[in-house]
């Protein structure tokens, strides 16, 4: 008998001819503890999530979801959604739950003429990436192609053309939602508008996304791109020169900062290699010779051991990163927003990179703003709209004796940094154990989101996430 965490934290026996009935509906199916597709669906990219759902359902359409929505209400059984499982606090998989994997939802379609595509929540960044560079056109997206479409779009969505071309919310034009009473609805700004503002930002708290339909732009096939490499010994200094770029900067230039200790890349220097060292990562959404203009003052900073910036296909610099950032390992992370960085707050920054817990672990600060920072705080439900810059201490290791060591040295950056910080935060850089924080990070959108929750699931029956609580039913997320 397959037991199921119920909604009031108790756990129920479902009879297998009910799944049996369940299954039957289903153009995916069914899996079981020791069946095929069990393991896959419960293995996410962070390797501290391991828990083992009570069932999972394998969707692969709006039929599926809809036939698990109404099963598990019907039931009153705990439902987490995973797609591409790529985040960080793994809310994708609950202990005994029943999992509603959509990671077999693939789907890209691009409509070139009209430059749209059509994404179904289990692609991920590359599947996107490699549909819509067929036709000479980009969705704004994240800088990791293993992350999944639906996670990065329902968290906001920032990276290399974010600046120039909006955040992946602000090119969403329409998505199908299937709600907590197992409805499938559309929602763009004519229609259903409070659940489309809600979702752009507000995570998976309202339905789930069976389809989004995206705004286009060209670009491509190739970006001027590239990594600058210095010494950590000049990052003061350069850190501190560096927004006089970035305050400056064209909308189509992105800079990220990463520092760490030097991967074995095989255009480095094989005596950098495992020391640290300060990385200025770069693309130009863009012309390529606007491109050479716009990146000359970050490349005449300093003394770089190396600089390889130049022409890249878009495809591959999307997943440049991807080779640190591989699947089965432990991770765990912690992020601030800044509004500036100080003299002060860089000096406490580069200080703890002398101390880093493990050579995978990093600090990254990506700075935004341009296209972003015009859409008013209150047009969707991410509110940070301000250029900035967000700052991720991405802690990274292999096996599980590290995990206090690793954990503690994020958690004392992240409290060393705070005095500098403007105390919102990105959700999708947000771990498992910064629940009392979800507030901060919505701020002045926080009583709207409460509202549209209430509306469109008044029992919290979506609460695997970063959990918004409806604003009439504030007990059920309890």
């Amino acid at each position: 008998m397959t037991k199921i965490n119920t909604m009031d934290n108790g756990s129920v026996p479902v009879d297998e001819a009910l799944i049996a009935e369940l299954e039957a509906s289903l153009r995916g199916g069914v899996s079981r503890p020791g069946t095929p597709g069990y393991e896959n669906a419960r293995t996410i990219w962070n390797a501290m999530v391991d828990r083992n759902p009570g069932l999972v359902i394998h969707a692969r359409g709006a039929s599926d979801v809809q036939h698990a929505v109404k099963f598990a209400r019907k039931h009153d059984l705990v439902m987490s959604i995973r797609s591409g499982g790529h985040q960080i606090a793994g809310h994708a998989v609950v202990d005994g739950a029943l999992l509603l994997d959509l990671s077999g939802m693939t789907s890209v379609g691009v409509d070139p003429l009209a430059k749209t595509a059509r994404v179904e929540p289990g692609a991920l960044l590359s599947d996107v990436d490699k549909e819509t560079q067929a036709y000479g056109l980009i969705l704004p997206v994240g800088i990791n192609s293993t992350t999944g479409i639906a996670g990065l779009t329902l968290g906001g969505g920032f990276g290399w053309t974010t600046r120039k071309f909006g955040m992946t919310i602000d090119n969403l034009l329409s998505a199908e939602v299937v709600t907590a009473d197992g409805d499938i609805i559309t929602c763009s700004n004519s229609h259903n508008a409070d659940l489309f503002w809600a979702l752009r930002g507000g995570g998976g708290n309202f339905g789930v996304v069976t389809a989004f339909h995206f705004r286009l732009h060209a670009l491509g096939p190739e970006v001027m791109s590239g990594l600058i490499v210095h010494p950590i010994s000049e990052a003061i200094s350069l850190l501190n020169e560096l927004p006089a770029i970035t305050d400056t900067a064209d909308d189509g230039l992105t800079i990220w900062t990463v520092m760490r200790k030097a991967p074995p890349l095989p255009f480095l220097p094989e005596e950098w290699h495992g020391k640290e060292v300060l990385i200025f990562a770069a693309c130009y959404a863009g012309d390529m010779a606007e491109g050479e203009k716009a990146m000359a003052g970050l490349r005449s900073l300093g003394n770089p051991i190396v600089d390889v910036i130049g022409p890249h296909p878009f495809v591959g610099w999307q997943a440049a990163f991807d080779p640190l950032l591989t699947p089965g390992e432990r991770n765990y992370w912690k992020s601030h927003d800044f509004a500036s960085l100080s003299p002060e707050a860089i000096e406490v920054l580069v200080a703890a990179i002398g101390d880093l817990p493990d050579p995978q672990s990093e600090v990254f600060i990506a700075h935004v703003g341009g296209a972003m920072a015009r859409v008013a705080p209150g047009e969707t439900a991410y509110p940070e709209r301000s250029a900035h810059f967000i700052m991720n201490v991405h802690t990274r290791w292999s096996t599980a004796d590290k995990d206090d060591f690793c954990i503690g040295w994020a958690r004392k950056l992240f409290d060393d940094m705070r005095p500098y910080s403007t105390g919102s935060a990105y959700v999708n850089f947000m771990p498992e154990d910064e629940v009392d924080r979800v507030d901060n990070v919505y701020g002045a959108n926080m009583q709207r989101l409460s509202e549209v929750k209430a509306k469109y699931d008044p029992d919290n029956f979506f609460r695997c996430n970063h959990n918004i609580r409806p604003s009439e039913n504030v007990e059920a997320a309890e």
